[in-house]
């Protein structure tokens, strides 16, 4: 991503619908996993910062992310995680440290090496230790909104079920997210390439009525999932396990 898309990015993230649903869901998942007193947590790709927070509130923290930009910003937010320079998969910092649970959100779109990427997680895993990893869903709904973040793909349930076996995950959860606006993400980028637009429908937090039904959306998921995986949705919530 530009600089200025990581700008934006951190004037959206304490008030957007999808901000603010997306981390009441990862905590409830979290909270799920019943983590050991001060757990150690990694999150990859941790941007600029808008996920530190809560996390901290499930042990300490330590974060990575490659852009300067994104980390000077996510150090300003979070002076209490132990925050550092990385890329994935091949130029992770903290040597051989393994973690209580392991983050990536809305990251491994991003790599090019998706499968090296998994691997490494996995090596970042104590015995018995979980990541939760969440992916864009659905290749037909490739768009203008995944080229402007420069994603390199979105992936299908069986697709990702398959990847996260092969770098030696157990699969625990696998389960779609954001079901409630599917139809209407299908509507929007149907439009989208029928009249060749550049920038994707609906970019940028919808007035104020509006975002905050969309949150309630989807923050109501965070009620079903502890109890039952959800058939579609615009996002896919994986949580794995290191087994021997």
């Amino acid at each position: 991503m530009e600089p200025s898309a990581y700008l934006e990015m951190a004037a959206m993230e304490a008030r957007h619908w999808w901000f603010t649903g997306r981390r009441h869901v990862l905590a409830t998942m979290i909270r799920s996993l019943r983590l050991r007193p001060r757990a150690e947590i990694l999150e990859l790709g941790s941007g600029t910062g808008g996920n530190l927070a809560m996390l901290s509130g499930f042990g300490g923290v330590t974060a990575v992310e490659m852009n300067d930009t994104a980390r000077d910003i996510a150090a300003a937010r979070a002076p209490f995680v132990e925050l550092h320079p990385g890329l994935l998969p091949h130029d992770l910092p903290l040597a051989d440290r393994c973690f209580d649970l392991v983050c990536l959100f809305d990251v491994l779109e991003h790599i090019e090496d998706d499968a090296a990427t998994l691997r490494e997680i996995r090596a970042r895993l104590k015995p018995g230790a979980a990541a939760i990893i969440t992916v864009p869903a659905y290749k037909a709904l490739f768009g203008p909104h995944d080229k402007a973040h420069h994603h390199k793909r979105r992936y299908e349930k069986s697709e990702l079920r398959e990847k996260l076996v092969a770098a030696g995950l157990c699969v625990e959860r696998l389960t779609f997210i954001n079901s409630a606006l599917l139809p209407t993400a299908f509507a929007l980028r149907w439009l989208d390439r029928a009249l060749n637009r550049a920038e994707a429908t609906a970019a940028g937090v919808p007035p104020a009525p509006v975002n905050a039904l969309l949150a309630a959306l989807f923050r109501a998921e965070a009620y079903l999932l502890p109890r039952l995986s959800l058939p579609f949705g615009l996002s896919l919530l994986a949580v794995v396990r290191k087994t021997d």
